[in-house]
């Protein structure tokens, strides 16, 4: 994850079973059998990192974040797991699978990362990404719009590329077989604000990082009714919460 925003393992678990889902999605295109080596490329507090071992028990599984905090939570874990910038990250010669889940959203230029970990990988080697598509969303074009009035620059919908873009870097790098498709999850949230608290683990960490908690405290106060008119409560009291992700899978 980026080394410049700083991350509470805590919070971004608030959601595990909803976050974890496309890593099971993405996880389940993946076509290697006996891999030597698989690599998760950002693995957070390592929650999703145990599936890697359970998948594929003969192989040696490793991870690696920015994040000091999300390390130490993994370690706690028992994961083989390392501080590392994803953007300079290179795969050694025995990795045989990297997966990277919600992470290079947070990379500028990610796109030619991608293709450099295609042309590092052994042949027969897959790599596996996937990135939330919901930059346009009413949730991150509101949060962009208050953030801008505090002094605070958010991503745009410029962060990432489209399937069809991903599809074809993948394909231009030589990948043999390349899978790419997005899916629309339609969440339900429960709780008071419930689109804030969902999206105050991710995408509102550089806004808590740039202002004292006073500020940040005034920033979601403004904030908080316009989540709630674009996302009203049901009868039931939940809140539909729809997230695009975008999946990408190819084979060396």
């Amino acid at each position: 994850m980026s080394s410049t925003t700083s991350w509470d393992p805590d919070l971004y678990l608030d959601f595990d079973d909803l976050r974890s889902r496309p890593f099971a999605d993405l996880l389940a295109r993946v076509g290697a059998r006996e891999p030597r080596h698989v690599v998760d490329a950002g693995c957070g507090p390592g929650h999703l990192t145990t599936a890697l071992a359970r998948r594929w028990p003969g192989a040696r599984c490793s991870a690696f974040d920015s994040s000091p905090d999300m390390v130490a939570a993994a370690r706690e874990r028992g994961i083989d797991a390392a501080q590392a910038d994803v953007a300079t990250w290179v795969p050694d010669g025995d990795v045989d699978v990297v997966v990277t889940n919600a992470v290079l959203q947070w990379v500028p230029g990610h796109r030619g990362l991608l293709m450099s970990w295609v042309d590092a990988l052994p042949a027969g080697g897959w790599l596996a990404m996937q990135v939330p598509g919901n930059f346009t969303a009413p949730s991150h074009e509101l949060a962009r719009a208050v953030a801008e009035r505090f002094g605070v620059p958010l991503r745009d919908a410029a962060t990432v590329a489209e399937p069809t873009d991903y599809a074809d870097d993948l394909a231009a790098a030589g990948a043999d077989a390349v899978d790419v498709w997005e899916t629309m999850y339609l969440q339900r949230l429960t709780g008071d604000d419930p689109v804030l608290h969902w999206i105050s683990g991710t995408a509102l960490r550089p806004v808590r990082d740039a202002l004292d908690e006073e500020r940040y405290a005034d920033y979601t106060a403004e904030l908080a009714p316009l989540l709630r008119e674009a996302y009203p409560r049901r009868g039931d009291g939940s809140t539909w919460f729809p997230f695009r992700r975008i999946f990408a899978v190819a084979r060396v």
